[in-house]
């Protein structure tokens, strides 16, 4: 990997989680263009849906580690795999990937028991703290349900892309949070749905529109707080963007929905 190159980074610890979250960071990895990188940090197994929840023996985790890229080199045989171990803590280790990668993507433990990602996990301290956009894939996230469903024999695999879904403040300076849900929707050729509240000016997603002639925008304009909205619409979604202040950690409704949301939920910082 050259000097300068990003990486999509999924942190990888031995959990059933992690390598559903792996599946889907080779899945954008490949979307993308991009090398993938899979990191397991600690001298100790660490969890990443959720601190000290599962007991994943050390030599097991180094098997996973190493199963997971032979294979997904098997199946995406085109793909760059890098896989890393540091005995950097999970956290700082983490983020410090997310410096040199394009996203980071981590697993969550699913909507058995305690749906989605606890506040005090590892995943959701690392959301709350990268300068880079973090996905948050729950357990149990296939290929086909990124996907919109077939009903006449053809392969998943062909079908168009679910759409990405946007919430929006009423911050319209965003321009990370909006560039990186436009980019992601055009790299998947999918509709972009962006849910904001009324005070969010009409003219925001203008020069977007403009950069991304491609993309099939829809804005969905709602009277108070469009977290329900977001909920709804993650339930045939692809992907749902959310965003966080630099320097701060997901907002109440932010964290709502990356513990209920039924498709992966990107966070995104933004000035």
């Amino acid at each position: 990997m050259s000097i300068g190159t990003r990486t999509i980074t999924v942190g990888i610890d031995g959990s059933r989680p992690s390598l559903d979250a792996a599946d889907w960071a080779a899945r954008e990895a490949q979307r993308r263009r991009l090398p993938l990188r899979l990191l397991h940090a600690g001298t100790e197994p660490a969890v990443f849906g959720r601190v000290c929840d599962v007991d994943v023996p050390a030599g097991r985790t180094r098997a996973a580690l190493d199963r997971a890229a032979i294979e997904l080199s098997y199946a995406h045989p085109a793909l760059d795999i890098i896989a890393r171990r540091t005995a950097t803590p999970a956290v700082p280790a983490l983020l410090a990937a997310a410096v040199e990668a394009e996203t980071l993507v981590l697993g969550s433990r699913g909507r058995t028991g305690s749906a989605g990602f606890p506040v005090g996990s590892v995943a959701l301290g690392v959301a709350a703290r990268a300068d880079r956009p973090v996905v948050l894939v729950r357990a149990g996230e296939l290929p086909e349900d990124e996907r919109m469903p077939v009903a006449d024999g053809s392969s998943p695999s062909t079908a168009p892309y679910l759409p990405v879904v946007l919430g929006l403040d009423p911050d319209a300076s965003a321009d990370e949070l909006i560039g990186y849900a436009f980019d992601t929707a055009a790299v998947r050729s999918a509709p972009l749905h962006v849910v904001h509240p009324w005070t969010v000016p009409t003219s925001t997603l203008r020069p977007w529109r403009h950069r991304f002639p491609g993309t099939t925008v829809s804005e969905h304009r709602v009277d108070g707080d469009p977290g329900p909205r977001l909920l709804e619409a993650s339930a045939r979604a692809g992907l749902l963007v959310v965003g966080r202040r630099t320097g701060r950690g997901p907002g109440r409704a932010a964290r709502s929905l990356i513990r209920h949301a039924d498709c992966p939920v990107a966070v995104v910082s933004h000035d």
